[in-house]
């Protein structure tokens, strides 16, 4: 269970970097399991460390929404509802977590069910969308290292699809810079207001003579803050070892890393919400942002340490203008 330093950190920065939490045995298995879903014929190699150097070279890539691989991504989505990933992310600790924090009934999960990307319209430029199919995990996302590539911005944004809480852990060692999960703390406060409803998000059909949209509908104050975010505010990179796990709040601003070391970075991702999200998706993102959660994060003070803010990888209300 979190205690209010916990709480706090989280109410107010929108994420939670929890060590240890995941069983490191079963990291080692589903990362086995990750490594073994590549054909027998694919240039990347587990043992040869070398091979690893991304982008795919074509004979790797897969457009595939269930197991894709292009790129520096490798997303096998088929292992979301595997028993090991379930097992792993659906843990009794990890449930308790999302449990204290959401309050409710959650969500039933389905062993071996349909992953995500299994049905549901397909928009240009992305994957099946993920708010219809998905009865488990997300799945087990890997980022390739990225060689000589140059480096490139951080870019942000928010999922589409609703949900109330996020969680990714990682299955294996990975090092600052190496392309671990960014968060641009506090965004989630001020994002929220911009969305029309609370977790959903409006959406119109995609047409070909008609390519301004893309299925999901942001007001202008949405994309403003984002640029805004973009522009000024520095993210926290939630690196780490094994077993390591970061929560994040649906409304929180963030991004894969880009992979600048010679390690893949392995983690395994998932969503949490109970059984009343439907009930609360399409109502109007006003008022306390915090009203569908559980009481001790509602009565949360927000308070915490700076010494507990820097294991966070928080140093105070960074901008990038003071970094």
């Amino acid at each position: 269970m979190l205690n209010q330093e916990q709480l706090g950190f989280f109410k107010e920065n929108g994420y939670l970097i929890v060590p240890g939490l995941l069983d490191t045995e079963l990291c080692g298995k589903v990362s086995d399991m990750m490594w073994s879903s590549l054909p027998t014929s694919s240039s990347i190699k587990k043992s040869e460390i070398s091979s690893h150097v991304g982008p795919f070279l074509q004979e790797d890539i897969s457009e595939d929404s269930i197991h894709y691989r292009s790129g520096y991504r490798w997303l096998n989505r088929a292992l979301g509802s595997s028993s090991e990933v379930i097992d792993l992310i659906y843990s009794d600790a990890v449930l308790s977590i999302a449990q204290q924090l959401l309050g409710g009934q959650l969500r039933q999960i389905v062993r071996e069910g349909k992953p995500m990307g299994s049905e549901g319209p397909v928009w240009p430029g992305g994957p099946t969308d993920p708010a219809t199919g998905t009865q488990a995990a997300r799945g087990v996302y890997y980022t390739l290292p990225y060689g000589d590539k140059p480096r490139e911005p951080d870019q942000c944004h928010t999922d589409g699809h609703p949900f109330q809480l996020g969680i990714v852990g990682l299955i294996d060692d990975s090092p600052a810079d190496g392309g671990a999960f960014k968060v641009w703390p506090k965004s989630h406060k001020t994002l929220y207001p911009t969305f029309h409803l609370r977790y959903d998000q409006p959406r119109i059909p995609y047409y070909d003579h008609l390519p301004s949209f893309k299925g999901i509908l942001h007001t202008q104050a949405y994309r403003d803050e984002i640029s805004r975010l973009n522009e000024e505010v520095t993210p926290v990179e939630c690196w780490g070892g094994a077993g390591d796990a970061v929560f994040w709040h649906h409304r929180t601003a963030h991004m894969a890393g880009h992979n600048y070391t010679s390690v893949t970075r392995q983690a395994v991702l998932a969503d949490f919400w109970t059984e009343d999200l439907d009930k609360f998706r399409a109502k109007p993102a006003s008022g306390d942002m915090w009203q569908d959660w559980a009481a001790c994060i509602q009565e949360s003070t927000g308070e915490y340490s700076e010494e507990f803010a820097l294991a966070q990888r928080l140093a105070g209300t960074r901008t990038k203008r003071e970094t």
